[in-house]
């Protein structure tokens, strides 16, 4: 892989840049603080995005809302160009990201995109979640951050290289393993408190067992018992049903009595019935004994109101006559009275519209008049007329009442008459109907009579039934008891078998939880003696052999960056030690330049041994090196260019303000500031 392009826009103090990268040895050249640095960060920024613990803030501009990175590198003979933005909000938070491999173009998630550009780079699955520590440790590496590891806690340096080395498995297998032991071991002390009764429960079950078998023989002769006091029972139950037959005989006839009495009852208040009615009628008839009845006057009378009533409406007529001619006088009189008024102050004529003459108008009102005092004569006239009518009405009305009140009489008395008849064929009927009811009183006297001596004979079976009854409960109460010690004992052979059984099932999980238990003991004793000391061993190993060829690249370049004749070499948790003259110098005593070189070596000998270990990693052409030759003395540069020359890698690309450098590299890209604003000169 080599970097070709970086874009940045708003990215620390760049507002917008855009740098290429050659292939071959690349110098990044200004003073301090002009911002070379930042282009590194840019870069780490568009291969990963944001890392676990970084701020936004350390990223995009000051003061500025959006910003991001545009990243073109070229691995595999693919073009790859990573698009990266930041977003201000609450937070500083990466907004967008997206990925194009040789033209075509894929928006993803931040997470995905960094898979991606992992798989890209053919970086072990088990870095997708960790941090950048491989491409800090192969690629770009702060200075700072090296000196760092050198003078780290052993422990802390130790898990470090382990996780870059990728054999930090070893420490988590062993841990793991430490884990499974405890809890094993927990297992084995529960497993234990289970398993310590299981020969006591297996000499329950045989004692269960025997106490089984005693009680599966004593069960015969109890139901041979209760066989017997069931069959007793049966007897007594027998004879008391036959004897119960008899008392619901007796019930029933008691029942059947009960019936004839009411029969009986109700056919004697029958006759005394009719008795009384056929009293009540010959009374009715003989009051009609003396009566006659004369049919001519009946019709008569008839005849005569139908006569009245004729004359009546004559009269009604008459009246209807004499009240129409009344109102026909009363409209002339009106009609007249309003001639009267309107000709009283007429002085023209509404119709020629000429003087009305005086004497004519007189004439007019005087006849007016005079045919006013007529009407009203004859008005008078004929309501005298109908006062006298209206009398002879009444005397009319009060005769055709009398008429139809002796009518009605007459009609009433033919109804009486009539009714006679009617209440003697009543009588025949009801002496007919006590005939029949006071043969059937007789038949019910005989049938009760029977019932009595019937129920009487069957009286002496409820003194038997008492008995047997009694009988019957003696039985049932034995045959009971019996039941009840047959069901005890049952009953106490299924609570034995169930336990038995339960003991069983409970000794068969023992049986299985103590070949578990072997088997966990076992395996904790090989986890103890086998399996933790192999792991311990490997790892050992591994990273002697690890620390062996570092520590021999590690000395190799270190003495290649040191004139002076120091001896250096690591310990076992990989902390440099520097010894001159058999004397052990402190990393704290040490120049500036000493420390420089230190830390160079180290990162370059764990680049070399890492690339070694991963050799399919697509980051092994490529070397960043961040301020290498900080404190370096003219003899320490001198000595750079062989160590750029050793490299030997198809990119690289160096950050430092010692102009010196620029003889040793192929190209140079100058930066520069300007009012807070980096860019290239």
């Amino acid at each position: 892989m080599i970097i070709k392009k970086v874009v940045l826009n708003n990215i620390r103090s760049y507002e917008h840049e855009e740098v290429e990268f050659p292939s071959g040895s690349t110098l990044l050249s200004g003073d301090i603080g002009s911002g070379k640095t930042s282009v590194l960060l840019a870069i780490e920024f568009g291969f990963f995005g944001l890392q676990p613990g970084q701020k936004g803030s350390a990223i995009l501009r000051n003061g500025k809302d959006e910003g991001g990175v545009t990243l073109t590198f070229e691995v595999d003979d693919k073009e790859v160009i990573i698009e990266r933005t930041l977003k201000r909000g609450k937070t500083i938070s990466q907004d967008y990201s997206a990925i194009t491999i040789d033209g075509k173009k894929e928006e993803l998630a931040v997470t995905e995109l960094k898979q991606r550009v992992l798989d890209l780079l053919n970086y072990p699955s088990e870095f997708s979640k960790k941090q950048n520590l491989l491409y800090k440790f192969t690629v770009y590496t702060p200075q700072e951050s090296m000196k760092e590891i050198v003078t780290e806690d052993a422990e802390v340096r130790l898990n470090t290289l382990r996780h870059i080395f990728g054999i930090d498995k070893y420490k988590t297998i062993i841990e793991n393993a430490d884990v499974l032991r405890l809890k094993l071991r927990e297992e084995r002390r529960v497993m234990e408190g289970v398993t310590i009764n299981l020969d006591d429960e297996k000499k329950n079950i045989a004692r269960k067992e025997s106490e089984l078998e005693g009680m599966k023989i004593s069960i015969k002769p109890l139901e041979k018992e209760f066989a017997e006091k069931a069959a007793i029972r049966k007897i007594k139950e027998k004879e008391k049903n036959d004897i119960s037959k008899k008392i619901e005989e007796k019930n029933e006839l008691k029942q059947e009595l009960g019936k004839s009495k009411v029969m009986l009852l109700s056919k004697k208040e029958g006759v005394s019935k009719n008795d009384k009615r056929i009293k009540e009628l010959k009374t009715e008839i003989s009051s009609f004994k003396n009566v006659r009845f004369d049919e001519n006057s009946f019709y008569e009378i008839q005849n005569e109101i139908s006569s009245l009533k004729k004359e009546k409406d004559k009269f009604y007529e008459k009246d209807l006559k004499i009240n129409s001619e009344i109102q026909s006088l009363k409209i002339r009189i009106e009609e007249h009275k309003k001639v009267h008024d309107n000709l009283s102050d007429l002085q023209v004529c509404p119709t020629c519209y000429q003087e009305v003459d005086s004497v004519h108008r007189a004439n007019v009102l005087n006849k007016s008049y005079n045919e006013i005092s007529v009407s009203t004569r004859k008005i008078e006239d004929l309501e005298t007329g109908r006062k006298e009518l209206f009398e002879k009405l009444k005397d009319f009305e009060k005769k055709i009442s009398e008429k139809e009140q002796e009518f009605t009489d007459f009609r009433i008395l033919k109804t009486k008459l009539e009714g006679v008849a009617e209440k003697e064929k009543r009588i025949s009927d009801l002496d007919k109907e006590n005939e029949l009811l006071i043969r059937d009183i007789l038949l019910l006297d005989k049938h009760t009579t029977a019932i009595n001596d019937a129920i009487f004979s069957l009286s002496k079976f409820d003194a038997a039934f008492e008995e047997k009854e009694k009988e019957l409960r003696d039985s049932m109460k034995q045959e009971k008891i019996s039941e009840i010690k047959l069901a005890e004992l049952k009953k106490e052979i299924e609570v034995y078998t169930r336990s038995i059984i339960e003991l069983r099932e409970k000794v068969e999980k023992m049986e299985i939880i103590k070949k578990k238990l072997m088997y966990i003991t076992e395996l904790e004793n090989w986890l103890n003696k086998k399996f933790i000391p192999v792991i311990s061993f490997l790892e050992k190993n591994v990273m002697n052999s690890l620390k062996k060829e570092f520590s021999s690249l590690f000395a190799e370049w270190f003495q290649t960056l040191v004139t002076d004749n120091f001896n250096v070499r690591l310990t076992d948790d990989f902390t440099p030690i520097i010894e001159q003259q058999d004397y052990e110098l402190d990393y704290e005593f040490l120049s500036g330049g000493e420390r420089t070189a230190i830390a160079l070596a180290y990162r370059l000998a764990l680049n070399q041994v890492i690339n070694s270990i991963m050799s399919k990693i697509k980051t092994k052409e490529i070397v960043i090196l961040d301020e290498p030759t900080d404190g370096f003395s003219e003899q320490q540069l001198d000595k750079m260019r062989g160590v750029l020359e050793q490299l030997n890698v198809r990119q690289l690309i160096i950050v430092s303000h010692e102009q010196k450098i620029e003889g040793f590299v192929e190209n140079v890209i100058r930066f520069k500031k300007n009012y807070g604003v980096s860019g290239k000169e």
